[in-house]
């Protein structure tokens, strides 16, 4: 069944990303099912910025929470230009989506 912290990471999710991610489809920003374990910058029918394909970043829980904490201290001149300051936050969003990667 779906456990209580999958709601709050799915929820986050939607309020602090929905805006411009879906995780079947490329919105103003790349779909995210799958993200956790990915190489940044390679969903193909995205155009990323140059910064973040050139990055070599794998999205752990470690750079996600970096990411989502200030994308730019993690990859300069990326085209995301919002963060999410809360901790707890931030780390039901990254529950939410290593859980939704997993095949």
């Amino acid at each position: 069944g779906i456990t209580s912290s999958q709601t709050t990471g799915r929820q986050s999710f939607e309020k602090r990303c929905g805006g411009c991610h879906a995780l079947d489809r490329d919105k103003e920003g790349p779909a995210l099912a799958g993200v956790y374990g990915r190489a940044a910058g390679s969903v193909a029918s995205f155009q990323y910025s140059p910064a973040l394909q050139k990055s070599k970043i794998t999205w752990t829980s470690e750079t996600l929470d970096k990411w989502l904490t200030d994308p730019d201290k993690l990859v300069a001149n990326n085209d995301m230009s919002f963060s999410v300051p809360n901790a707890e936050e931030r780390s039901a969003i990254i529950a939410y989506l290593k859980e939704t990667s997993k095949k």
